[in-house]
């Protein structure tokens, strides 16, 4: 490998990954190191100095392994001693890869030789520091600027043997530096800024530079305040400090100040920073919950409640189950209990250690409140709509979310007005929805009197295959037209998301920040007031209100945002693990029907082990996700690459990107020329900005039509033959989520995986018959080309509906789910009876009683009351999947009677006998 690192590269990985570089560069220098050793050349010594020059740079934003062992290691070059260097360069290259040096202090001796290195996370070291929790501290600035550690040194003279937690301090000179050290050195947990720091960077830095302006920072007077807000914004984990030397008394009590969590006059207390640097991250570190139930598990505790398994002891002293015991290990049932005291605290009503926590969880999101949930993020939609929806409100929600909406909207006896996502029909799946589906619904409601019967929208956010809204111009445009909408994010897939500084801004809990700041702000208010002068009406009248960027009025609208999460799917914690996250500045007029949703739905025995993993997971978060989920984006940036460029892979599969996955109309970025594989790190940042969907790289779909496999044949081979598991298929791909769990081994496997499987087409399609040849070929055209429409929601059967004659697409899923309770409403047509077909053509119509859900895609073709068309029936004829939720493929369909149908007017439900009862 050559040495090309550089701070102003434009690559995605330049961006995400350049913290795996960075081992491979050190691994790469060290055998070159070794080769000079071995086989001596004039100009060996040369081009190590050449490779360390162009590494210094860049090294200086880490504290290992530091200026001062870089500096040696060129007086060794430059002394001949390669060595002294290749010791060196071994050292540092193990040590960055096996992350010892965050363990033992002694990794800091690498012109020393070591021992063979131990496994990443595995301790040989018995002294107090090796078990500490290790991390980096930036400081902006100098005090004396002949001396550009001091500050360093003086931090590191304060440490003691006590401290929970060990650092080591790196030094910048500039503000551009500082924020470059931080999107590279996800070990940073603090920042300590002193006044006085320029804002330029010796190194020339465009592309941050169009990031910097969009954030409005000054570039001359004190930049300390100006520096910790944009830390706030981007990384807001971070713990900030300002050490002024100035007029503290001044700004210390300024909006900008808020910024900083401390102030400090100078460097008079240099012990009180160092252990507000401490307190900070215990602040972060703690887990109230899991902290006690491990001191409960080691109480001894007699257990007489209804919980045998407590305590272990009937699985242990078991002649025929001890297995168990041995299997999961014996503080697995020393932390079991179904008591609530003692620390433990009640999920239904938290006044202690839960309560703790979930304000935790709250302020680590972003949220004003989290409530957690043991039992998936299915149950907390269910408790998010049945509390803030009543009988007859009108719910927009995507025809394509998780079916836990529907049945919440069945519960809750709201009325679905659903909206069409944007088909990708050859890859048979669904993106998200479009901005100007949801602006013609609103303004079709308004012109039809009901926008005041409109309570929330329901959107899916990323969606199963990565697609991210952008979720303050969703909510925006929306709050234009209805200013006090709510909104529920089902962001299921995206827990993790809010812990990187460019998804972040694609989440709910990120839209709802920036949109309470667009309440306040001075220069939002004067671009409204321009907006205001264009006159777009908004009462479905102005074919404007489509087409244009609408701007919601400050003094008007209301920030109503709920969130909810699946932690387990994302981040570290066990199945079922969800959050709802709430930003609604009216959540007290809702506080009361929300819990009681909450106590409908949460289960009086939740799982304590569930909801300590909730507790740890958000510590892991907050302290290292930035890292963990960067690690991630770039593991799916270079699982692209190598799919995509490797010449026999590419011959059978092909990793989608943005370009395939969403259409151009909804990606303003695409007119920027560059690769669509791999587009620049700026390009991206554009694209997370302002285009309308972005998708989530760490959603990797895979076509794998082309190699003659259906996704769920291909799923089912990966599962047997490789031991490779995926989850979410469609007709012609399959997708690999790439999450905080996967290293680059896993992914190399996949592409060994898919190269072995590719060599075999190879193999067979070179000695197969010509039959057999054109079978193939007949079988990727079927799966590739010749692929089925997919069916749009037709509409609510006029029987379902208040007003037949509204062009408005609501209707009474909740009386129909109920009316086919009784079997003598319903009749059951198999998909192949001709009875079917002439229905279709002459009527009368198709109803569907039930929701009727195949897997792929995942979400109901079929609802109840829903009249189906010969477009639902050809795309069920063309499915090849094997589970169908609602469909008995013995009985058929399940279908209204016609005769049920008419017995009553529009807005009724009839029963059985014909009676006609008022819609409630």
């Amino acid at each position: 490998m050559e040495p090309i690192v550089s701070v102003t590269g434009d690559t995605l990985t330049d961006l995400f990954g350049y913290g795996a570089r960075r081992e491979d560069y050190w691994r790469s220098m060290q055998r070159t190191a070794d080769t000079a050793l071995r086989h001596p050349s004039p100009d060996s010594a040369a081009r190590l100095r050449q490779w360390l020059r162009t590494l210094i740079p860049v090294e200086a934003f880490w504290a290992f392994p530091g200026p001062g062992i870089l500096a040696q290691l060129m007086t060794a070059l430059d002394d001949g001693d390669v060595g002294a260097f290749d010791v060196a360069a071994r050292n540092i290259s193990a040590a960055l890869h096996t992350k010892s040096y965050r363990r033992d202090p002694s990794a800091r001796e690498v012109f020393e030789p070591h021992p063979a290195v131990v496994e990443e996370g595995v301790d040989d070291h018995d002294d107090a520091g090796s078990s500490r929790p290790y991390f980096e501290v930036l400081i902006v600035g100098g005090v004396d600027p002949d001396d550009h550690d001091g500050l360093a040194r003086a931090l590191h003279g304060l440490r003691e043997p006590s401290d929970d937690f060990r650092y080591e301090c790196v030094t910048v000179d500039s503000f551009q530096d500082a924020i470059l050290a931080l999107v590279l050195n996800q070990e940073i947990q603090a920042v300590v800024a002193l006044d006085g720091f320029p804002y330029h960077s010796a190194s020339d830095l465009p592309h941050l530079e169009t990031f910097l302006s969009s954030h409005g920072v000054p570039h001359d007077g004190d930049l300390g305040l100006p520096l910790l807000n944009v830390v706030q914004d981007v990384l807001p984990q971070v713990d900030r400090y300002l050490l002024a030397d100035r007029g503290w008394e001044l700004i210390a009590g300024t909006n900008d100040a808020a910024a900083a969590r401390r102030i400090f006059f100078g460097i008079e207390e240099l012990r009180e920073v160092h252990l507000s640097i401490l307190e900070g991250i215990r602040e972060r570190f703690q887990t109230p919950f899991f902290d006690n139930l491990k001191a409960y598990a080691q109480r001894p505790m007699g257990t007489y409640h209804a919980l045998p398994i407590a305590r272990g002891k009937s699985i242990m002293n078991s002649n025929w189950i001890r297995d168990m015991g041995e299997f999961y290990g014996r503080n697995l049932f020393l932390a079991e209990s179904s008591a609530t005291t003692g620390g433990l605290d009640s999920l239904l009503e938290p006044t202690g250690t839960i309560k703790k926590a979930q304000e935790l969880a709250a302020r680590a999101f972003g949220a004003d409140r989290a409530f957690y949930a043991t039992n998936g993020t299915s149950t907390s939609n269910k408790i998010v709509v049945q509390a803030l929806c009543r009988p007859g409100d009108i719910v927009l929600i995507d025809r394509d979310c998780h079916k836990s909406h529907h049945y919440a909207c069945v519960l809750a006896g709201a009325q679905p007005y659903y909206i069409d996502a944007f088909a990708l029909t050859e890859y048979s799946m669904y993106g998200g929805v479009p901005i100007d589906r949801i602006k013609a619904a609103l303004l079709e409601l308004k012109a039809e009197g009901l926008l005041d019967r409109v309570r929330m929208l329901i959107l899916t956010n990323a969606t199963f295959d990565g697609h991210m809204a952008h979720t303050v111009r969703t909510m925006s445009e929306c709050l234009a037209i209805k200013p006090d909408l709510i909104f529920l994010w089902d962001e299921a897939w995206s827990a993790a998301a809010h812990f990187s500084p460019y998804l972040r801004p694609r989440t709910a809990m990120g839209g709802a920040a920036h949109l309470r700041r667009l309440q306040s702000s001075p220069e939002y208010h004067r671009e409204y007031q321009k907006f205001a002068e264009q006159a777009i009406a908004v009462d479905g009248t102005d074919p404007r209100a489509l087409t244009e960027r609408l701007l919601p009025d400050p003094a008007q609208f209301h920030v109503r945002v709920y969130q909810t999460t699946s932690v387990h799917k994302s981040m570290s914690a066990l199945r079922q693990a969800s959050i709802m996250l709430v930003a609604d500045q009216f959540f007290g007029e809702v506080e009361e029907p929300f819990k009681e949703a909450f106590y409908t739905h949460t289960s009086t025995s939740p799982n304590q082990q569930i909801i300590a993993t909730l507790d740890v997971a958000r510590r892991q978060m907050e302290l290292e996700g930035f890292e963990l989920v960067s690690k991630a984006l770039q593991l799916a940036v270079e699982m692209r690459l190598l799919i995509n460029e490797n010449p026999l892979i590419s011959r059978y599969f092909r990793a989608l990107t943005a370009r395939e996955m969403i259409p151009a109309r909804y990606r303003q970025s695409a007119e920027i020329a560059g690769r669509e594989d791999q587009p620049s790190w700026s390009t991206t940042m554009l694209a997370i900005e302002q285009d309308e969907f972005f998708l989530d790289l760490t959603r990797v779909t895979v076509m794998c039509g082309r190699a003659g496999m259906n996704g769920a044949d291909f799923k089912a081979l990966l599962a047997a033959e490789y031991e490779i598991q995926i989850n979410k298929t469609s007709r012609n791909s399959v997708l690999f989520q790439i999450n905080i769990n996967n290293t680059r081994g896993d992914v190399a496997h996949v592409i060994k995986v898919l190269a072995d499987i590719s060599r075999k087409i190879d193999e067979h399609l070179h000695t197969c018959s010509a039959h057999e040849r054109a079978a193939f070929e007949d079988t990727v055209a079927e799966l590739v080309d010749r692929v089925p429409d997919l069916p749009n929601f037709s509409r609510f059967h006029d029987f379902f509906r208040d007003d037949p004659a509204s062009p408005t697409r609501h209707g009474h899923m909740r009386e129909a789910f109920y009316l086919a309770y009784d079997p003598l409403n319903c009749e059951h047509l198999r998909l192949e009876d001709p009875e079917l077909d002439r229905r279709l053509a002459q009527g009368p119509e198709l109803v569907g009683a039930n929701f009727v859900i195949p897997y792929p895609p995942g979400f109901p073709v079929i609802v109840p009351g829903q009249v189906v068309t010969e477009e639902v029936i050809a795309f069920m004829r063309a499915l090849d999947v094997s589970e169908i939720h609602g469909y008995d493929p013995h009985r058929g369909l399940k279908l209204f009677k016609p005769e049920v149908l008419v017995a009553a007017g529009p807005g009724q439900v009839a029963g059985p006998e014909g009676a006609a009862e008022p819609d409630a």
